[in-house]
């Protein structure tokens, strides 16, 4: 192929001086496929799924590349003359023969079978020089450090963005043409329609909670918070197991990979819960090991297998930073493809390090934190929180927003706060004395709340609040859907 002439005024010997070395780049490569391009639109598909325009070297490339991709895009034709009015006007292609630069572009290309090893090529150069300007940085930063910066901070920003370079192959913090933006939404929209329940994301395994909330979506952090004995953590571990169950049974179509990071209990503890959901033995007795032959052979030991498979991760390393959560995210994602986070819960994290006496700053710092995970792996993360005392005085003991320990930035950073609520846990506290009338009062409402629990839906950036019902029942800590007394056979 005949390379198309850039003008550089600089002789060889200039650039090979002492100490002066050339980013990696390749002009031909990018010529020959921008003419193949212009020759035969085609060649265009074969790339466009990983190249964009910032990976070229030459700026001129890039424009070109732009705005040839956008005419394909609309199903028009991109050649030499639909283009040439883009760049009548450019000075940088006037530079290097104006117009008739497209011209000698389409006229020295040969084919576009080589179109995408072109554009691999391209790619890889272009990820090169990333990794040259990331590496000058993080020697220049470790040079220069300020004071408050620790190393530690240093490593945590350096793998961020190394994070960032493996997962988009670009810099991040690039502003993003609205179409790109447009296709991503329609794509959302798209699967939610296709799926039964229009359900978006990642799924609850809770028919109401899906319907609510339309799962669990990309990027959102939710607050899960409640009081005491109300079954936050089960919730939570339900949510998991049921996401991580989704995943492997639907081979990765439906549901997460979940990273489970708990500071309050222990990952055998956490596991002892899974399994009494899943085994319908109480946890009270797996813990006892009081079990019958039957239930060890034909119940627990096939649903340890089953549950060994799962795409469920969990850290039960205590007082966990935001910093080492960000780590160990990031790492899963890259290892595993992580979809879903859960984090119990959020008073136990710790800040930056910095000693701080003041606690709510230190929790605001966690939550934008657990807000940025969310943001940078595109997945969504739910976060317990505990609710402060105050409910307690209310004669309504049903949570709201302003019960929120550290309340102002947790509400602030979440794209969702649900409340767990369990009235019947209350009602069971003030039984009358056996015998009165009082006492036959009180038996009928337990009744009625009998294994009830509420998720009270409080803040929602993108649907509408409320409260779902739920079905809990808590020797097997599980919720489940809820059915209402008109709705069961009548031998129920």
């Amino acid at each position: 192929m005949e390379t198309v002439s850039l003008n550089d005024d600089r002789p060889d010997e200039d650039k090979s001086g002492p100490g002066y070395r050339t980013a990696p780049h390749n002009i031909e490569a990018e010529q020959d496929l921008l003419g193949a391009i212009l020759v035969n639109n085609d060649a265009a598909a074969k790339v466009s799924g990983f190249l964009k325009p910032e990976h070229f070297a030459e700026d001129v490339h890039r424009r070109i590349y732009d705005a040839a991709t956008l005419l394909i895009e609309r199903g028009e034709i991109a050649d030499p003359v639909t283009l040439k009015s883009y760049f009548d006007r450019d000075e940088g292609l006037a530079d290097i023969g104006g117009s008739q630069y497209l011209a000698r572009l389409a006229a020295s290309a040969t084919t576009i079978i080589n179109a995408e090893n072109y554009g691999r090529l391209i790619y890889d150069l272009a990820m090169r020089r990333e990794l040259i300007l990331l590496g000058e940085d993080i020697v220049n930063t470790a040079y220069d450090s300020e004071l408050e910066e620790t190393s530690q901070s240093q490593i945590e920003n350096a793998e961020q963005r190394l994070f960032s370079l493996a997962e988009n192959g670009a810099h991040e913090g690039a502003l993003m043409p609205i179409r790109l933006a447009v296709d991503e939404a329609l794509k959302s929209i798209e699967e939610a329609f296709q799926r039964d329940g229009n359900i978006v994301g990642v799924t609850t395994g809770l028919k109401d909670m899906d319907g609510k909330l339309g799962g669990l979506h990309k990027s959102d952090l939710l607050i899960l918070a409640g009081r005491p004995s109300m079954g936050k953590t089960s919730l939570a571990t339900n949510i998991a197991y049921n996401a991580a169950k989704a995943y492997h049974a639907s081979g990765g179509q439906e549901g997460a990979v979940v990273g489970f990071f708990s500071l309050e209990m222990s990952a055998e503890q956490l596991v002892g819960r899974v399994l009494a959901e899943a085994t319908e033995i109480s946890s009270e007795k797996l813990r006892r090991g009081d079990l019958t032959d039957d239930e060890f052979a034909n119940r627990l030991v096939p649903e340890t297998a089953r549950l060994s498979e799962l795409p469920l991760y969990i850290d039960d390393t205590p007082a966990l930073s935001i910093a080492a959560l960000r780590t160990r995210a990031r790492r899963l994602k890259r290892s595993h493809g992580l979809g879903l986070v859960v984090v119990d819960y959020l008073q136990l994290m710790k800040g930056s390090g910095r000693r701080s006496d003041n606690r709510v700053q230190e929790i605001s710092e966690v939550t934008q934190g657990l807000k940025a995970i969310a943001k940078e792996l595109d997945i969504p993360v739910i976060a317990l929180s505990q609710l402060s005392r105050q409910v307690e005085n209310r004669d309504d003991k049903r949570p709201q927003l302003s019960d929120l320990r550290e309340s102002g930035s947790i509400e602030q950073d979440a794209d969702v706060v649900m409340f767990v609520y369990r009235e019947g846990y209350y009602e069971e506290r003030k039984a009358p004395s056996e015998g009165t009338p009082e006492h036959a009062d009180w038996q009928e409402r337990m009744a009625r709340l009998h294994n009830l629990a509420e998720v009270i839906v409080g803040k929602q950036r993108h649907g509408p609040i409320g409260i779902i019902k739920l079905h809990f029942k808590p020797e097997f800590t599980r919720f489940g859907d809820y059915i209402s007394d008109e709705y069961l056979p009548e031998h129920h």
